[in-house]
């Protein structure tokens, strides 16, 4: 407001004024009132988060203002049109179907027209325009429904212990404005205008619906002795009693008691018992022998009188690696033979006969018409083996580590019975029972590919790319996983190092190629896949060649890295790297490039130069991530990922001989990072995200730079493993790595003078950055997010002037006194599409705190909002930023 031109400002107060001047209350029938509140008071240990869900009625979001959208949209809406509009189609239409007379194309055409056109205007009748249905209608209030929440809170509270509990509702018709709508309404009073009877009771028309629990005092267990007559069972029980999620003293809760009894019926289904179910399961409670408890005793009941639970064993495990190849082959054939078109051929059934080729490999059974897979190797991935008992978590495992393997369309593990042999006593007790396991697996195809062709819109500038990959399944029989991919792609960039005649952003060819081949085996000396089967243990290569040409240089990287990648959970997982070696190599830079970077490294300390310089990074690593979150993070989760890398430890070795023979670097470091990502579930559609990222890199040892022969040793680290902030998953108020380091402000030549350099990479060796983010749905797929950004990099071995003693980049050293005050700030409001298999991202944001600002007064960088020193961000990325 301050900066608009005393005419522009009335502007924005007549638009605020418009929006208020949209009462709801015009939306409400004689008599009708607004729910706009509802409170929870008087909950000490309940859960207040489900007690709010059984609300029946809930107030409209206010954020966004969707019953504003809806009362916007009403103002446009005309039932009567629609419904004149919906008869002149049906009149229009019945007419060109009678013209068309028997022509079926014609007629199917105008029918598809016809429904297309009559289901777009009824979905208008029955929920509003377009506006009223990205709105939101208002919440009547309704006293039935407010009863009905009143029973099933007090049915909730009970079935949590409260057994004395009582719930009350009372609703109010006062109501408390915002402060925006108390300004509007002082700044009206100076201009009274003529009064109204109704206003007074218009202020009447808003509910506030407020629910007064007092809780009582919760009942506790008293645990008894549990009552199973099947002793098979019970000792089963025993042994599993130190995993129970029921203990003395603790309140009462039904819904821990479901899953408990969830749990006791797989245990006791894991102890061979397969025809147990949670229906012989009852948990009795008695609140009658003493005051505030309640005994709870476990009764496991038999499957009828005289007659206990049957333990069973495998006596056969069948592998059918072809399923549904036979039905597939005898398809084809039959549609053969209709085609020749003879009654003998139309009644022939083609038969494949029998799985001939039959393979018994460590007790498992393998059948198919050819075997195309290492019977070996699906072997190790069955859990269910003859001779066993029946476990339910071996099959369900066994299932998850056959569709690990992206062998398969689906895989089944079924068991049939073995008839019991016949028995002269019919009253005796029956022996265990016997089960045939059978595995029945559809292969996926051999080849898949996919290709993608679209445009990025990087640095403001569009250009297309190509994406190709072709997976191989099974290239050696050994269930083995090839893939290649290529990459290509024109895009915009900004420019990596300021020049003097430098320009914001350039165009810049990217080509790439991949080739990964994964085993779904440890690849080691000796033999240890067994052991290690329950956690999906694989080995995978991949090399990657990445080139770049900008119109400053040439640049390549070359990596292959060895892995072996294991489960502990399918939420956790481990990639251990026991090689993996990068090579760079730039075999072109400008003149003026090069000058630039020896000016940054003289001036500034700065590391860029070694960014383009001929290096082999060999190094080993160690990666730990959970993540009990989906694809479109829709749970409330956690993420850490925890990663550790070690290079150059046998450069001693080799380095000064690789050096003076090839001209390549060799440096040793050692660089961990953490990141820790939480989801917080507000409501189904609604959720509070943050996260904190950091990480630390630093050399091993001194290292003689060849580039300034005149320099003492320092510690050098590759520019690759160096940390850097800003960009769309980072603070994305500032440019991709533009952000730091500390509260160094880096300057670059122009036009003659120092200006400041926002064009400039900045790396650093500390990071410490986080971020947080409240997502709420807009409508259908569209969807919103307000967020924070807060952040910087620093660096832990900065040069100093010789002759000054001082640091050449000022505030850029990570100093424990003043990090603090270097800590960027940046926010802004994001709109998201989730079309659930892909999410595209649009966030805007703008820097609120600039510690690299030159001045202290401009370091609020809010006050130069939308200016050369703070342009709005935008952010174009799929997947959410964390």
């Amino acid at each position: 407001m301050p900066k608009l031109r005393p005419a522009h400002r009335l502007g924005p107060l007549l638009a605020l004024l418009g929006l208020a001047a949209c009462s709801p209350f015009s939306l409400l029938r004689p008599k009708q009132r607004l729910l706009s509140r509802v409170e929870i008071k008087g909950i000490e240990q309940a859960d207040k988060e489900r007690l709010t869900a059984l609300a029946q009625q809930k107030p409209n979001t206010k954020l966004p203002p969707k019953l504003a959208i809806y009362h916007l949209g009403f103002n446009f809406y005309d039932s009567v049109r629609i419904k004149n509009k919906l008869r002149e189609i049906e009149t229009t239409y019945a007419a060109k179907i009678k013209a068309a007379g028997t022509d079926s194309a014609q007629l199917g055409k105008l029918i598809a027209q016809r429904e297309r056109k009559t289901k777009r205007k009824q979905l208008a009748l029955d929920k509003g325009n377009a506006f009223m249905r990205l709105g939101e209608a208002p919440v009547i209030y309704d006293t039935a429904l407010t009863k009905k929440s009143v029973e099933q809170m007090t049915t909730f509270l009970r079935s949590q212990g409260f057994f004395r509990a009582r719930v009350s509702a009372t609703d109010t018709a006062r109501y408390r404005r915002g402060i925006v709508l108390r300004v509007l309404k002082a700044v009206g009073s100076i201009f009274p205008g003529k009064p109204d009877s109704l206003d007074a009771a218009k202020q009447y028309r808003r509910v506030t619906v407020t629910y007064n629990i007092k809780e009582g005092q919760p009942f506790l267990y008293r645990l008894q002795t549990p009552s199973i007559p099947d002793s098979g069972v019970a000792a089963v029980v025993r042994r599993g009693q130190p995993a129970t999620l029921l203990h003395e003293n603790d309140r009462y809760n039904e819904d821990l008691i479901g899953q408990e009894r969830t749990r006791l019926e797989t245990l006791i289904k894991n102890a061979g018992y397969y025809d147990f179910r949670q229906q012989y399961i009852t948990l009795e409670a008695d609140t009658s022998f003493e005051k505030f408890t309640v005994r709870l005793r476990t009764f496991i009941a038999n499957p009828a009188p005289g007659q206990g639970h049957r333990v069973y064993t495998l006596r056969q495990v069948r592998f059918i690696t072809d399923a549904g190849v036979g039905r597939t082959l005898r398809s084809a054939s039959g549609d053969t033979l209709r085609r020749a078109g003879t009654p003998g051929a139309l009644r022939a059934r083609p038969s494949l006969g029998i799985r001939t080729d039959t393979v018994v490999t460590d007790s498992v059974r393998f059948a198919a018409y050819e075997q195309k897979f290492s019977t070996g190797l699906l072997a190790n991935k069955v859990l269910v083996r003859p001779e066993q008992h029946y476990s339910l978590a071996n099959t369900m495992q066994t299932q998850r580590l056959l569709a690990d393997l992206d062998m398969f369309r689906f895989n089944t593990v079924n068991y049939r019975k073995v008839p019991d042999p016949p028995t002269t006593d019919s009253t005796s007790r029956p022996g265990p029972g016997q089960l045939v396991a059978v595995i029945n697996a559809s292969p996926a195809p051999k080849f898949s590919q996919t290709v993608e062709v679209g445009a990025t819109y990087v640095a403001y500038l569009p250009g297309p790319f190509l994406n190709y990959r072709l997976k191989t399944r099974n290239p050696f029989g050994g269930a083995e996983v090839l893939e290649f991919g290529v990459r290509a792609g024109f895009e915009g960039q900004l420019t990596r190092v300021a020049t003097d005649n430098t320009t914001d952003n350039v165009y810049t060819t990217q080509l790439g190629a991949t080739a990964a081949l994964v085993l779904p085996q440890f690849l080691v000396p000796f033999r240890t896949n067994y052991f290690l089967t329950r956690y999906n243990p694989k080995t995978r290569f991949s090399l990657s060649e990445t080139y770049v040409k900008r119109p400053e240089y040439i640049r390549s990287n070359f990596e292959f890295a060895w892995d072996y990648i294991w489960q502990r959970s399918p939420f956790h997982q481990y990639v251990f790297s026991p090689v993996v070696i990068t090579l760079v190599n730039t075999p072109f830079t400008s003149d003026s490039f090069n000058v630039r970077l020896r000016r940054l490294q003289v001036t500034e300390g700065s590391s860029l130069y070694r960014s383009f310089s001929k290096q082999v990074e060999p190094s080993f690593s160690f990666t730990s991530l959970y993540n009990s979150n989906d694809f479109n993070e829709t749970r409330d989760a956690s993420y850490l990922r925890l990663f550790g890398e070690i290079g150059g430890l046998t450069r001693g070795l080799y380095r000064k001989n690789l050096y003076e023979g090839t001209g390549l670097s060799v440096y040793d470091f050692a660089r961990i990072s953490a990141d820790f990502r939480r989801y917080h579930r507000l409501t189904p559609q609604t959720y509070f995200v943050w996260r904190l990222n950091g990480g630390v890199v630093h050399a091993l040892t001194k290292t003689d730079d060849p580039t300034t022969p005149e320099s003492d040793s320092q510690y050098i680290i590759p520019y690759d493993k160096s940390f850097f902030a800003g960009g769309s998953t980072s603070l994305r108020a500032w440019q991709p790595r533009r952000l730091g380091p500390g509260g160094f402000t880096p300057l670059r030549p122009s036009g003659g003078q120092l200006v400041r350099d926002y064009l400039t990479e900045q790396p650093g060796e500390l990071l410490l950055e986080g971020s947080a983010e409240y997502r709420f749905p807009i409508y259908g797929f569209f969807k919103g997010a307000l967020f924070t950004d807060f952040g910087n990099v620093w660096g832990l071995q900065e040069k100093k002037d010789p002759a000054t003693g001082e640091y050449l980049r000022p505030g850029a050293q990570f100093q424990l006194n003043t990090f603090y005050r270097q800590i960027a700030v940046g926010s802004g409001f994001g709109l998201r599409f989730d079309f659930t298999f892909l999410i595209l991202r649009l966030d805007i944001a703008t820097k609120i705190y600039d510690p690299t600002a030159p001045t202290s007064a401009d370091k609020w960088a809010l006050r130069n909002f939308d200016t050369s020193a703070n342009p709005i961000s935008f952010n174009l990325g799929i997947g959410y930023p964390f």
